[in-house]
């Protein structure tokens, strides 16, 4: 008996991480760069950084804001912006809101 319910709660585990997002998510690894946004201002020549962490989803720090990925590639004028995830397991995600601009 012990058996059959821990198959099933590990079925039930498994089947209930493919639930809809806004984005693409893995169960056990995630690693995708997806677009966050774009304007109609000219090509880029410069390109901004802003990390975060999470740890367990238990705790989570860093500023991915736009603002600190302007501020890194020292951008005034933004053309579009990406968005990276890497995720394993839950246990370690990185984030990285990425921006080009000028």
């Amino acid at each position: 008996m012990k058996k059959v319910l821990t198959t099933l709660a590990l079925a039930a585990t498994v089947s209930l991480t493919g639930c809809a997002t806004s984005a693409p998510h893995g169960g056990l690894f995630t690693d995708l760069q997806l677009p966050v946004g774009a304007t109609s201002n000219a090509k880029a020549t410069k390109v901004g950084h802003a990390k975060c962490q999470s740890i367990l989803s238990l705790v989570a720090q860093g500023d991915c804001s736009i603002e600190a990925a302007k501020a890194d590639g020292n951008i005034t004028t933004v053309t579009h912006m990406d968005w990276k995830a890497n995720n394993i397991l839950g246990i370690i995600g990185n984030y990285e809101l990425i921006v080009h601009g000028n």
